[in-house]
């Protein structure tokens, strides 16, 4: 397994974000989450047809979301979790930084607040 280091997003970062940008793949994701499914498994709820599910199966494959193997006649999908991690734990690196940014903000208005009701009781 590739170690990411501090700072350095993975190296699929654009392909990971890139299939999350699709409701219907996110859809499957959480679909995949409950446990391994085939296309027709997840055709079904979505209304879609075997190949448009096969085709938004091939986008999270190549952003490493999901693997699939050969079992006699289906190709059941399931879920891989690390690449998702790698994702989630880039984004947390901004997390701090907004977290930050809020509490100065808050500070701030809690400063004109402050002046103001000083300003009404003079």
């Amino acid at each position: 397994m590739e170690q990411i280091s501090p700072g350095a997003p993975p190296p699929n970062l654009d392909a990971i974000f890139s299939a999350l940008a699709d409701p219907t793949r996110r859809a499957i994701l959480s679909r995949l989450a409950t446990g391994e499914a085939s296309v027709n498994d997840l055709a079904t709820p979505f209304d879609m047809s075997q190949p448009a599910v096969s085709k938004h199966l091939k986008v999270l494959e190549r952003a490493g979301l999901v693997e699939r193997d050969v079992d006699a006649q289906r190709r059941p999908a399931r879920l891989k979790a690390q690449p998702m991690a790698a994702a989630v734990t880039w984004l947390e690196e901004f997390r701090h930084f907004w977290s930050a940014s809020f509490d100065q903000l808050d500070d701030l208005l809690d400063d004109m607040k402050n002046a103001a009701q000083e300003g009404q009781t003079k």
